[in-house]
């Protein structure tokens, strides 16, 4: 097949991206549940303090899981205290996320712009949950950085990016290249993802949302463009990479949840700033065939995705982005009932599986449907959201 003929064969058909239907599949596993906000909150603490030992304070690094990972465990810690209303771990937060940033310049100790804006990610949710100047520095300090890898109009245009040394493709597919980010701040990797392109919209939107500059805007707008125009598939699942030098797309089976996860978590920010509709059809409709796609969960709906109970994986990690980014959008949704119905309902199916088959004492195993083994930090890891999100998305 060529190069072409796949594409077209990914191409979004806008009747189904924009046709999702809301409602809960009955055969969902149990999609509610009846613990009130004191034993949730409880339950989310609970799971961070089992993982804590795991720290290095030195260097803000947990032992037993990758770099870009224990930067969200701290987006975790953050998130809690902002749901809970609470400053528990502010000290913890803030110490290792100064820490990392001091041991690791720029958060980027091997070369990946998107490890560097999972960074400066939970940076700002630290300043979200915290009001810590410093923090919202370092997360505009990355985004500064980062936008030099970022393919502008013009670069589009001319066919060239200032900090590349290969003739850049201004289009693919016959959509402008505009919007991409490069996955690596090297001169000669040619990889545009969705996670890297997904992470600076979302970093931007906020941004933006705090900040009230314009500029921020732009760039989250141009950039979720990119992903709309060139990153969805026909069943509204968002595509991995493309090559910003041919137009090579990564594999067909490279569909991750993190990718869907993270864009719409911002694009759930970007409507806000923008007050565009388009963006909020796009993220409704994203979130409801994400949450029911078959490429990462049966028909009871819990995620199988990434669950290595002998070595930490990255995949381990992606499951907890998406929780994460639906608990944006739920948020962000108090005019859609049945979308919040939709996501309380899937992370309830998440939530009660840690909880009932998974689960160790307050350790988590990284299947989570099940069994449960002994402790391990990148199955705690991926937990967390789950325990953490649950103190939001559900009643009092």
């Amino acid at each position: 097949m060529t190069r072409l003929a796949f594409f077209v064969a990914l191409l979004p058909s806008l009747s189904l991206v924009f046709a999702q239907d809301l409602g809960v599949p009955t055969t969902w596993r149990e999609f509610n549940n009846s613990r009130l906000l004191a034993e949730r909150i409880s339950i989310a603490k609970s799971a961070i303090d089992t993982i804590l030992p795991q720290l290095d304070t030195s260097n803000g690094q947990f032992d037993g899981i990758g770099f870009w990972q224990s930067a969200n465990v701290f987006s975790s810690m953050a998130n809690f205290d902002h749901l809970a209303s609470s400053t528990v771990y502010k000290d913890q937060v803030i110490n290792g996320l100064t820490a990392a940033y001091k041991t690791y310049p720029n958060f980027d100790p091997n070369g990946y712009n998107d490890d560097a804006m999972w960074w400066a990610t939970a940076s700002y949710y630290a300043y979200r949950a915290y009001g810590d100047s410093t923090m919202l520095s370092m997360a505009v300090a990355i985004w500064t950085r980062v936008s030099n890898y970022v393919v502008s109009v013009a670069d589009a245009k001319a066919g060239k990016q200032p900090n590349k040394d290969f003739t850049i493709a201004g289009t693919c597919y016959g959509e402008t290249m505009a919007g991409g980010v490069f996955w690596r701040p090297t001169s000669d990797d040619t990889g545009i993802n969705s996670i890297t392109t997904g992470l600076y919209t979302t970093l931007s939107a906020y941004l933006a949302e705090t900040t009230g500059d314009s500029t921020y805007t732009a760039a989250a707008t141009l950039s979720a463009q990119w992903i709309q125009n060139l990153q969805i598939s026909s069943s509204g699942i968002i595509l991995d990479g493309v090559s910003g030098a041919d137009c090579t797309r990564t594999a067909a089976s490279w569909l991750f949840t993190y990718n869907s996860g993270k864009y719409i978590e911002g694009l759930s920010v970007l409507k806000d700033v923008t007050g565009a509709a388009i963006w909020k059809s796009l993220m409704t409709n994203i979130t409801a065939a994400a949450v029911k796609s078959p490429v990462w969960q049966g028909s009871n709906g819990i995620i199988t995705e990434g669950a290595s109970k002998t070595s930490d994986n990255d995949g381990v990690g992606f499951k907890a982005i998406f929780i994460r980014g639906l608990d944006e959008v739920s948020v962000r949704s108090a005019d859609n009932s049945a979308l919040q119905i939709l996501i309380h309902s899937y992370n309830d199916v998440q939530y009660n599986a840690l909880l009932e088959l998974a689960a160790n004492g307050t350790s988590y195993s990284p299947s989570w449907p099940g069994p449960a083994q002994e402790f391990t930090t990148w199955g705690q890891m991926a937990a967390l959201d789950v325990m953490v999100t649950a103190i939001n998305t559900n009643s009092p």
